[in-house]
């Protein structure tokens, strides 16, 4: 609902207009200018109406103050009409119409709605317009907050680059994507793009993996095999977890980036190779080199443009369009149309996301095979992410007076008990061992919320 504020000393006035507009709009009073000012700071209103004449400060003075403040809330202005003169220099310091005292009640209406109509079409075209603007994809990754949108930029400017970039973040938290827009963004978009996780491999057999081998170099080289730094060569390697390598492993990875050129285990030539790397960790690798973990010069190597990538609990705008997102490809895939019902958003939201968007795109599938109907609904969706609905509701409760915290937690804890019985088909045994406690505990607090078998 719009919000008018109304400037008036008189308070019969100021009575009058918010009976006339209560059922259009809230209505908010004051008497004078330093109140006015004061209300505006607390919540902006969408229209002002403004008396002229006022003891003290005068509706002149509050109009030149929001100009010099850059404030752009439309203001109508009531004047006596003795004072019409007045009215026209207002309207040269911005406001947007006058009405003269007594005023007709259905043109202050019509002007009202008129001027809040206006208002609310310009929010949306300028809503629009940033939208428009707010690039909501790259690549394979999804994000209108202000974080990725940071990130969308960082590869738009090092893509075109060969610069080295350093990926850190969560895990989960879509690197490996980062790395593709980079390479597909860049020149080297024509050439291959080659991942390797580098905890994923024992040390035994990473440097193998990196620089290939000849034929007899140990046991099981029965053949040459080159290492994916050949077979990214002309495009962009990516070294996932790269703070997993041991130390020996980084001395030879350095001096391949420093000579661009490898040497297969077992071979003795140099062979040259024109990679660009994307080195990527979830680990503080400052913290690692500092602990003689990571090579020093290594890490300088690698970390000529870093980019960060926000966890998803610290964009938890995104979680909406992340979610809808999944759910658009999985009816791409199966033809199966679903929507999210607004408490199954409400939890998908509160959740904290320890395992980010791979968690999120597990919990989609997770109630995709669950759901029933066309929505989504919270039962469908992984118990622990269904719980932070409850949890937050619960919350909402506390913090806005309504539940006191002892009954806020009673509260948890019977539904906790009851979801345990149900799971178990009432059996106090089974329901107990799932909570963890004895069968007698389990019976006391049953008792204590007069919790009772179905008939």
């Amino acid at each position: 609902m719009a919000r008018v504020l109304v400037v008036d000393d008189e308070p019969g006035v100021q009575e009058s207009l918010r009976m006339l507009l209560k059922d259009a709009c809230e209505v908010v009073t004051a008497g004078h200018v330093e109140a006015a000012l004061q209300a505006m700071a607390a919540t902006p209103p969408d229209l002002i109406l403004l008396d002229l004449v006022m003891p003290g400060r005068s509706g002149l003075d509050l109009l030149a103050e929001l100009a010099e403040r850059g404030v752009r809330t439309p203001v109508i202005v009531l004047t006596a009409t003795k004072t019409v003169a007045t009215a026209v220099e207002a309207m040269k310091l911005g406001a947007a119409d006058y009405v003269t005292k007594p005023f007709e009640v259905d043109a202050l209406r019509i002007k009202v709605q008129r001027l809040l109509e206006q208002c609310a079409l310009a929010a949306e075209v300028e809503r629009l317009r940033d939208e428009v603007s707010r690039r909501t994809q790259l690549g394979g990754l999804i994000g209108r907050s202000d974080r990725m949108q940071e990130v969308f930029r960082a590869i738009e400017r090092v893509a075109q680059s060969r610069a080295s970039v350093l990926l850190t973040g969560e895990s989960g938290t879509g690197k490996e994507l980062v790395a593709r827009a980079i390479h597909e963004l860049g020149p080297r978009a024509s050439g291959p793009f080659v991942a390797l996780n580098c905890a994923a491999i024992p040390e035994t057999l990473i440097e193998s993996e990196l620089f290939g081998h000849e034929r007899g170099a140990f046991t099981d080289a029965r053949e040459r095999r080159i290492g994916k730094f050949e077979a990214a060569s002309g495009g962009t390697l990516l070294l996932d977890e790269i703070g997993e390598l041991a130390p020996s492993v980084q001395a030879k990875l350095l001096r391949a980036l420093q000579e661009r050129s490898i040497e297969r285990v077992g071979g003795s030539a140099p062979i040259p190779v024109d990679v660009r790397v994307v080195a990527a960790t979830h680990r503080d690798l400052e913290r690692e080199v500092a602990a003689g973990r990571f090579r020093a010069d290594l890490y300088y190597r690698i970390h000529v443009v870093p980019i960060a990538l926000p966890p998803l609990r610290e964009r938890r705008e995104d979680v909406r369009l992340l979610a809808e997102h999944f759910l658009s490809r999985a009816e791409a895939e199966t033809g199966r149309r679903l929507r999210l019902s607004p408490p199954a958003l409400a939890a998908l939201e509160r959740y904290p996301w320890p395992g980010n968007v791979r968690e999120l795109e597990n919990a989609i599938e997770h109630a995709l095979a669950l759901a029933e109907g066309e929505r989504v609904e919270v039962t469908d969706l992984p118990p622990a992410v269904a719980q932070s609905e409850r949890v937050g509701a619960l919350q909402d409760e506390v913090r806005a007076g309504r539940l006191g915290l002892e009954d806020a937690v009673g509260r948890f804890e019977m539904d906790l008990i009851l979801e345990a019985l149900t799971g178990a088909g009432w059996n106090q045994t089974r329901a107990a061992e799932s909570l963890g406690v004895t069968r007698r505990l389990l019976k006391l607090k049953m008792d204590r919320y007069g919790i009772v078998p179905p008939a």
